[in-house]
């Protein structure tokens, strides 16, 4: 049916290249009136191109043709390099934000500088994504040459770099760097305290060279920035000692209505002498304050056996409604530590993620992405369902020649890989090069161990250094070259072939054992024929492979013992290979599933990342946040009068005496209203009168310390309240992610589970930001001299160290019934999910 219709309508992706081909003559044509420009001349046409773009009402894509004859005749000028045709269609597919998948040697950092000179003349800021800082800083060298002679600026963001240099990297025409250290740039710069410590503009256009590795492969684990937050475990013991001397009415009072606790004047000044501080309220005692605040909640209002229950030393909460025990879930702004230390128990979570973002809603931010890779056509679905790209296929300079040989399966993994030397010796003794792919550290020792044995010269290369490994992976065309590198060692660095080399057949590939993912063995294969070079690739398998194993190892098991073949007998079966294939499909369709559900989780979060980041760009600009604090002081007054004076009751009954009392422990003094006052009046009335006092007081307190003053204490205020409580929300959210999929035995949907729970949270915490920000910009003491402090100091985790393994671990005594809800999450059973046997 597929044919049919792609002899109707024609194949798509021909159609795309057919279309480029048009422009690539526009190209073409433009290239002698652009030969005969002189290097001013031709460094001239970047300002006549911004010019346009600016004053014209031109758009890009007008000046594509002429834009691109420019980098080709500077590239050639340059570096001695002209972009062949296919080149310049992967250089528009890049600029139309699409992923260019163009073999091994066809050049794809050239590529690149056609679609990212076009997009720098916008001035908003192009970043190249690779994939180590060795690629970054040799792009950004070797292609800076070009954009230098056209007059662009180039910086290259390596991990390490001061903070000086980071400003100065992204301020530059084109940006240079890795996927890490762009998405920690974006988190840290979410956390400075003022806007002229952001490093990085508006996300515009990236480029991701390796698109595959970085949106794939590396997408497993998310960018996390963890710190010690400015409270330790001592501090929850200390005011929970504290809060445990305190008296009810005496020190202080219980307003059951709002579940909250304040201290009375006598109850504050004992705290102070606890605590040997002159005031509580001043700023710098703003974590003292808040842990004898929570104690206090711990100890008074959380109730055991009817807000939580201890199992297993630790503290575990009940949901109010259903009175079911809620796993995973915790207490947030730290009343779950406060109650354990009340309970006795070990307070946790002293270290805490301050900030944490997934690579997929990192780059999902820029205004436009595209990419470039050897292979990424296995994997279209998931690059068109998550990120919204197209792959589009360039057709290669030269014809590939390369001859891919059938794959080979042994019994065991000992006749494997001495079928493997065998192969090394016999075709090095011919002084055809060989590149020996391994799935692992471990399997690339095993055979250097066997090859020392035979004498065979060689070299091991384990993706641990980047630079050195470059330059090897770059002889290993050379005659008598022998290499065994794993999937990553390397990558980026063409192989080119010595003198001779093409005569004994080219670089021959010999792959020790399929990967689970197509794309992975196919950029091993990648590696030899490039440029129509000459070359041959090969699998070696054994029936012990993991993938093997998982799949089809039993069938293909007992055809071997009929055949009657032993263990040095080797099955070569185009067959063979194309079941192996078709279980990596599934295994690749399955991975994809469980990418798809960690990103489902982080999507709940991004949200709510994305508001909360907003607003605090917001507040660091702005010149002034009063009419940002007035309506957070509203919002709170609201909540206490709906409370206190519920719609449901007559005005007699409301609790005014309770309302007033909040109002004073909160943000009026006790003389500034008072029960009378309240009386008598509609909701609404009493809304606006407490809004009347606080609006004088506020002045008050503006005239008592200066405009300026009081305007860098509202955010002084409002950053600390916000920092805390998203930081304390991320942790709160992380521990609910990991005990969510529990939810599934009680037949409840996980993921419908955490979007419910994490949104109420969300807000649950918009509304602690909005009481803090009230109680101390109208309760605290302010000094002349007051400054912005982070909560908490923070660094990069890497997370691929701590990337967990491919399925769900679980322990031994955790076992899964084939029936049951699989523990990824994802809603299944475990048997039609991480359980499935194919």
């Amino acid at each position: 049916m597929l044919g049919i219709v792609k002899k109707i309508f024609g194949d798509a992706n021909e159609r795309e290249v057919k279309r480029l081909s048009k422009t690539v003559d526009e190209i073409n044509e433009l290239e002698s009136s652009v030969k005969g420009l002189s290097d001013e001349q031709l460094r001239a046409k970047t300002d006549e191109f911004r010019n346009r773009l600016n004053n014209e009402n031109f758009e890009l894509d007008d000046i594509l043709p002429e834009a691109f004859a420019v980098v080709r005749e500077a590239a050639m000028r340059v570096l001695g390099q002209r972009h062949y045709d296919v080149q310049l269609m992967g250089g528009m597919v890049l600029h139309s934000g699409k992923i260019a998948e163009m073999k091994t040697g066809e050049g794809k950092t050239l590529v690149g500088t056609l679609a990212v000179y076009l997009n720098a003349l916008a001035g908003k800021g192009v970043h190249v994504v690779t994939v180590n800082d060795y690629l970054a800083q040799r792009d950004s060298q070797m292609m800076g040459q070009v954009y230098n002679f056209l007059g662009m600026t180039v910086g290259c963001n390596l991990h390490g770099l001061s903070h000086e240099e980071k400003q100065a990297a992204y301020a530059c025409d084109i940006t240079y760097g890795t996927n890490n250290e762009f998405g920690f740039d974006y988190l840290r710069d979410n956390m400075v305290l003022y806007k002229e410590q952001m490093v990085q503009r508006p996300l515009y256009y990236a480029i991701i060279d390796e698109v595959d590795s970085i949106l794939i492969d590396e997408a497993r684990t998310p960018l996390i920035i963890s710190g010690q937050a400015q409270k330790s475990t001592q501090m929850y013991y200390q005011a929970d000692r504290v809060a445990s001397r305190l008296t009810e009415t005496e020190d202080f009072t219980i307003d059951v209505k709002m579940r909250s606790i304040a201290l009375t004047e006598t109850g504050v000044t004992k705290v102070e002498q606890a605590f040997d501080i002159e005031n509580l309220f001043a700023h710098e005692h703003v974590l003292i304050n808040h842990h004898v605040n929570q104690a206090l909640r711990a100890r008074f209002i959380m109730k055991r056996d009817v807000d939580y229950v201890v199992q297993e030393e630790e503290v575990v909460i009940v949901d109010e409604f259903t009175g079911r025990l809620m796993a995973g879930r915790r207490y947030s702004d730290g009343l779950h530590q406060a109650i354990e230390a009340k309970e006795g128990l070990n307070v946790q979570n002293e270290s805490m993620t301050l900030a944490t973002i997934t690579f997929q809603n990192y780059f999902r931010m820029y205004r436009k992405l595209a990419g470039m890779t050897g292979t990424a056509k296995t994997e279209e679905e998931e690059f068109k369902r998550i990120y919204g790209l197209e792959v589009v296929q360039i057709p290669t300079n030269r014809t590939n020649i390369r001859k891919d040989i059938p794959d080979v399966v042994y019994k065991t993994e000992n006749s494997k890989f001495r079928a493997v030397v065998e192969e090394i010796v016999k075709r090095h003794q011919t002084g055809q090069p060989v590149l020996v792919g391994t799935v692992s550290i471990e399997n690339s020792e095993r055979v250097s161990e066997m090859l020392k044995k035979k004498g065979i010269k060689h070299q091991v290369l384990n993706a641990k250094y980047h630079a050195e490994e470059a330059e090897i992976i770059a002889s290993a065309g050379q005659r008598g070259t022998v290499t065994i590198a794993t999937n990553m060692a390397g990558r980026g660095t063409d192989i080119l072939l010595g003198e001779g080399v093409p005569d004994l057949g080219g670089l021959h590939i010999i792959g020790t054992e399929r990967h689970e993912s197509r794309r992975i063995d196919n950029q091993l294969r990648g590696r030899a024929g490039r440029q129509g070079d000459p070359g041959s690739s090969q699998f070696y398998l054994s029936m012990e492979d993991e993938l093997m194993r998982r799949f089809g190892a039993d069938n293909i098991m007992g055809m071997m013992e009929r055949l009657g073949f032993d263990e040095e007998s080797p099955i070569e079966s185009r067959l063979i290979t194309r079941a192996i294939e078709s279980a990596q499909k599934r295994v690749e369709g399955s991975n994809f599933d469980a990418r798809r559900v960690v990103l489902q989780y982080d999507d709940v979060i991004n949200l709510q990342r994305e508001k909360i980041y907003g607003d605090r760009r917001q507040i660091l600009g702005a010149e002034k946040i009063r009419d940002v604090v007035m309506p957070m002081i509203k919002s709170v007054v609201d909540r206490a009068v709906d409370k206190h004076c519920p719609g449901d009751d007559v005005p007699e009954d409301w609790d005014l005496e309770g309302l007033a009392s909040y109002a004073h422990a909160n943000f009026l003094p006790e003389d500034r209203v008072n029960k009378d006052e309240l009386w008598g009046k509609e909701k609404e009335e009493i809304v606006e009168l407490l809004m009347a006092r606080i609006e004088e007081l506020y002045n008050e307190r503006e005239q008592m310390i200066g405009e300026e003053t009081m305007r860098e204490f509202e955010k002084v205020v409002v950053l600390r309240a916000v920092d805390s409580k998203w930081m304390d929300h991320i942790d709160a959210m992380d521990q609910l992610r990991q005990g969510i999929h529990l939810r599934a035995y009680g037949g409840n949907d996980p993921l419908r589970e955490y979007q419910f729970e994490g949104h109420n949270m969300f807000l649950s915490m918009i509304e602690r930001i909005e009481e803090e920000v009230t109680l101390y910009i109208m309760k605290a003491q302010v000094e002349s001299n007051v400054k912005r402090e982070a909560v908490a100091e923070g660094q990069a985790v890497d997370t691929k160290a701590e990337a967990g393994p491919k399925r769900p671990a679980r322990s031994p005594e955790q076992r899964v019934g084939r029936n049951d809800p699989c523990p990824c999450g994802s809603g299944k059973k475990y048997k039609m999910c991480h359980g499935r046997i194919d």
